[in-house]
């Protein structure tokens, strides 16, 4: 017996084989937080390329509160306890959720890390949290 489709548009499936989401499973739960599965490819779009185009460390956590809000999707921002000098010392965790596709799941942190590139000063901010010289 399937449940009945959402209420609203829903992202189509992977290829088979492609991917390890967990859609249909999510899909056959009557209990399954289907929020993620609002994110078409469309809307994905448009989040990577506002991701790209960060202003600040303060829109970068807007947008990741939104993220949790609208989609359930939580990321984890975390910098190397050793001294970090570059990008690479910035860990962009995206948790694993049902429904939530793979490949959006490593195009978020790449898309934060071309936006931390083009604006080194909220890369700075990240690093300096709970640092010496935070205000």
């Amino acid at each position: 017996m399937t449940a009945s489709p959402p209420p609203f548009p829903i992202r189509t499936e992977c290829p088979p084989g492609a991917c390890n989401c967990g859609r249909d499973t999510l899909l056959e739960n009557p209990a399954g937080d289907l929020r993620v599965l609002r994110l078409t490819r469309e809307d994905e779009k448009r989040l990577l390329q506002r991701l790209e185009n960060l202003t600040s460390l303060s829109d970068l956590h807007r947008v990741e509160e939104r993220m949790e809000q609208q989609l359930g999707i939580r990321l984890s921002i975390n910098t190397s306890p050793n001294v970090v000098r570059t990008l690479r010392g910035i860990t962009i965790l995206v948790h694993e959720q049902p429904g939530l596709c793979r490949k959006t799941r490593q195009a978020i942190p790449a898309a934060i890390k071309r936006s931390l590139e083009q604006r080194p000063e909220i890369a700075h901010e990240i690093l300096n949290v709970g640092g010496l010289f935070e205000n």
